[in-house]
């Protein structure tokens, strides 16, 4: 087990002071940060073209003519677009019901879709896609028809015939705003024209959007419009979802709760929902149709009615076990192969599935992650296609290779590597994959995968203080992306018989150490196996625990425990007194 320290700590700060260096703040900025206000909400009119963009969606409602929305698809796609259509329906609720069209489009596909627009439409909306879709741009204008762009993915430059309002294509200084986020400054300024104040209404969905595209929590504005969100919860699908895990997400709703217990069922309904499934989900984040009621499909209640809020939540829950047991049965076969073609022996697991290996391209990103989890190293996951093998990426976030995408795109041999460092989409020429699987073994020889803790704190076993473990549990609703949830280590732990305890020797035993300070160790998913290596009948075994901080609420008392990420057995003692 590898860990460095971030940065050595001063001893003039302290934890909370100590922590908020080590992710790339000012000393000074601190307070700030913890103590946004609504001065940190930028003016809207900082973005090119959104007052434009604003008379442009007015001038059509005014004369209503007819609105054709495409929600993206994903859980931020599906958010902007049901932020846009709940304001307009605020504005003008008869426009809304009867000029408003939309479609989802099918599987992964972003952005425009010629066939997809219906006939007579002279605007088209596009939140949280379509910067890059500059041939279509001209094609829709040509025809007579308007493409008014909300959007915050990185594109060369930008469209001459769109109406594009976009965060990375002017000098708006937050970048970190998504899709969710871009169309909340429209509706700001909409607000501004109209002399009216609706927008802050759907913050909860902004919330909701910005988190679940993993955007960086470090800006101030993005910070303050996720905790206004969060405060205040209103919209029926976000409200339903949040009862429905509440106890997995627990009594603070938090960016780390939303992204683990909320945004996955929205992404795998998304990505394996059918038609119908999708339609349901979205309407469901919309206000004025969430409360419909319409035929029941709860097994044995055929006849009855529900909402629409209803059913799209149980609809998640059932979709997102369905894409489970796929993702399992997926992966079984595809550890056959790795297995049985010694994909192991090279540096980057790469697994090229053949056309006819009945695969579901859905779960690809998911089983990917799986992998490189289990087998900690890069992964390539590919489909063939006719000329080339597509599919996803994925590094490991510990390791000595922080940019997987970029060592891809440096060797020459990709067609293409979209999106994060670590997380991305990849396609090779079917010419170039042995050279590049050749060219990586050679130039990553010398790489370590295995984890390589980047640690914030190191504790001695003896005196650490479970007081610090609590302040740093403290301040978990503040972790999210760029803001990560510190890991710590426990030196020279001493694990004795009287403090190990194996609990729930079922499917998932968990293992806990519970220290005379008071501060207990829990290691999940753990086993017999693992129990007796830390087992000793009269002495005690010495380890060093990597983990995360958390408080522990029982019977009204409060105390510190560490969730054990990873742990080494640094010594043994034949007697312990």
């Amino acid at each position: 087990m590898k860990y460095q320290l971030i940065n050595q700590r001063n001893e003039q700060n302290d934890l909370v002071t100590q922590l908020f260096i080590n992710r790339g703040f000012e000393k000074e900025d601190i307070p700030h940060y913890l103590n946004t206000t609504d001065e940190d909400i930028l003016d809207p009119d900082l973005l090119k073209n959104i007052e434009i963009g604003a008379k442009i969606l007015l001038d059509h409602i005014n004369l209503q003519k007819d609105l054709f929305i495409v929600p993206d698809v994903d859980a931020d796609g599906f958010t902007s677009a049901a932020i846009l259509m709940n304001y307009i329906y605020t504005i003008n609720p008869e426009y809304a019901k009867n000029h408003i069209s939309y479609c989802i489009n099918e599987g992964k596909h972003h952005g425009i879709v010629l066939e997809n627009i219906p006939d007579g439409v002279e605007l088209v909306v596009y939140p949280d896609s379509a910067s890059n879709d500059y041939e279509y741009h001209k094609i829709l204008k040509d025809k007579g028809v308007q493409v008014l762009v909300l959007d915050h993915h990185e594109a060369p430059y930008e469209s001459e015939d769109a109406c594009v309002i976009n965060n990375q294509l002017c000098d708006y200084p937050t970048k970190s705003l998504s899709g969710a986020g871009i169309v909340y400054k429209f509706c700001c300024k909409l607000d501004s024209i109209l002399g009216v104040s609706y927008a802050n209404q759907f913050l909860d969905l902004v919330a909701l959007g910005l988190i679940s595209d993993m955007v960086s929590l470090k800006d101030f504005e993005t910070k303050h419009l996720v905790n206004l969100g969060l405060t205040n919860i209103r919209n029926p699908f976000f409200k339903q979802m949040k009862i429905k895990n509440s106890f997995q997400i627990g009594d603070t709703l938090t960016p780390f709760g939303i992204a683990f217990y909320i945004t996955p069922y929205i992404n795998a309904t998304v990505r394996m929902g059918s038609k119908s499934e999708k339609q349901t989900l979205f309407e469901s984040l919309l206000d004025f149709k969430a409360y419909q009621e319409i035929p029941s499909t709860k097994r044995g209640c055929k006849g009855q009615m529900e909402t629409i809020v209803e059913q799209a939540c149980r609809n998640c829950t059932n979709i997102k076990n369905r894409q489970t047991r796929a993702r399992d049965a997926s992966l079984e076969r595809i550890e056959g192969l790795i297995s049985q073609n010694n994909l192991l022996d090279n540096k980057i697991l790469t697994i090229l599935l053949s056309k006819d290996f009945g695969f579901e391209n859905t779960l690809t990103g998911l089983i990917a992650n799986q992998l490189m989890a289990k087998y900690q190293k890069p992964v390539l996951l590919l489909h063939e296609r006719e000329n080339t093998y597509e599919g996803s990426a994925r590094g490991c976030n510990q390791s000595e290779l922080d940019n997987f995408k970029g060592f891809i795109t440096s060797t020459g041999l990709a067609e293409y590597g979209e999106g994060h460092a670590q997380a991305f989409g990849a396609g090779f020429l079917k010419s170039n994959i042995d050279e590049f699987i050749r060219v990586s073994n050679y130039q990553l020889k010398d790489f370590d995968f295995n984890p390589s803790y980047k640690v914030d704190f190191i504790f001695n076993g003896d005196d650490f203080n479970p007081t610090d473990i609590l302040k740093l549990a403290e301040l978990k609703p503040l972790y999210g992306q760029g803001f990560e949830e510190p890991y710590i280590v426990i030196e020279n732990l001493t694990v004795s018989k009287e403090n190990l305890t194996l609990m729930s020797k079922d499917k998932n035993p968990t293992l806990k150490i519970k220290l005379n300070n008071g501060c207990s160790l829990i290691r999940f998913k753990s086993s017999e196996e693992e129990y007796e290596k830390l087992y000793s009948d009269l002495g005690c075994v010495k380890i060093n625990v990597v983990g995360r901080c958390e408080r522990n609420i029982w019977n009204g008392m409060t105390t510190a425990q560490v969730i054990i990420s990873d742990y080494e057995i640094i010594g043994n003692q034949s007697y312990y007194f």
